[in-house]
């Protein structure tokens, strides 16, 4: 189960006792904190925490403008400017906290977004529970031929069926065998020392569940949410990716607005990409061979001028 009785016991207590505030609040967020959103099997993503709104990022950006200048433009259009002009410092103004169980593969990944704080659950005191990440039938893919790191068709019958027993198995025989390792009851019944906890933990596989706190400003977050909402990342972490975004739109919808025009429905071009347009518009056939760009290149580009006219 994500939650276990003694966290949603903890969250129950904790929503049962609001407490007034002058702090900005966001009516959106709200509605999130201290509520866990399901992500794959076994997994979720929870608000903790957050600090400002939409118009925190506006209180902050008007700071070097100087009073009276409130009126040049309301606060959306400003949030506009902002994005599209890539100005940061008003968005590190909000901050959120999540908690967040995930395959440790997944936190891999994740954990390559160094502009955050982190505190994981410790596998070397406490001990992991038998939760593991197994894919869905639809979600067993072959390797890309494309792609070195994307996946290819889906598996389709026996071979997914042997696939998916390998994963069960192997995570099975693996706990079983971690259980094993720090049991001071002996295979005989003998009483033994047992293994350290962060010695047996080496042996347990990727797809293990862990858990983490992990706050971040508003612009760092949009970043990760930019590579990892996208369409090519992995599955198993664009779908926490996912989960974010719907809480990040109530939270700072004319933010989040502007991040999904500007960065997840944008595109950036090289200059030889942008030469290529402006050629193409003057009405000019242009190739691979033409373009000054490698294979690789001239495919992407191809891919976002389809993508997005779709």
């Amino acid at each position: 189960m994500p939650l276990s009785p003694q966290q949603q016991a903890e969250i129950d207590e904790q929503r049962q006792a609001p407490q007034q505030t002058l702090r900005a609040v966001s009516s959106g967020m709200e509605k999130h904190l201290y509520k866990a959103q399901p992500v794959l099997d076994h997994g979720f993503v929870r608000v903790i925490d957050y600090m400002g709104d939409d118009a925190a990022i506006c209180q902050a950006a008007r700071v070097s403008y100087g009073k009276g200048t409130k009126s040049v433009q309301n606060d959306e259009g400003l949030i506009r400017y902002l994005m599209r002009h890539w100005h940061s410092t008003p968005f590190e103004m909000c901050e959120i906290k999540l908690h967040v169980k995930l395959p440790v593969f997944v936190a891999r990944q994740w954990i390559r977004h160094r502009t955050a704080n982190v505190n994981e659950y410790s596998a070397r005191y406490s001990i992991l529970d038998r939760e593991f990440y197994i894919p869905a039938p639809e979600h067993i893919n072959a390797q890309s031929v494309v792609n070195n790191q994307g996946r290819g068709g889906v598996l389709e019958g026996a071979e997914a069926a042997r696939v998916l027993e390998i994963l069960k198995s192997d995570s099975n025989r693996a706990y079983d065998n971690y259980e094993a390792m720090i049991s001071q009851d002996g295979p005989g019944g003998e009483t033994q020392d047992g293994l350290a906890r962060e010695l047996a933990r080496m042996n347990l596989p990727a797809n293990v569940y862990t858990q983490w706190y992990w706050k971040v400003d508003l612009h760092n977050l949009f970043h990760f949410l930019r590579l990892r909402a996208d369409a090519h990342a992995q599955y198993e972490i664009r779908v926490y990716a996912d989960a974010i975004c719907a809480m990040v739109a109530d939270w700072v919808p004319a933010a989040y607005r502007a991040f999904e025009d500007y960065r997840l429905g944008g595109a950036s071009m090289s200059g030889k990409a942008l030469n290529c347009v402006r050629r193409m518009l003057k009405g000019e056939a242009v190739t691979q061979e033409t373009s000054g760009m490698s294979k690789g290149e001239w495919r992407e580009f191809q891919e976002v001028l389809t993508e997005k006219s779709e």
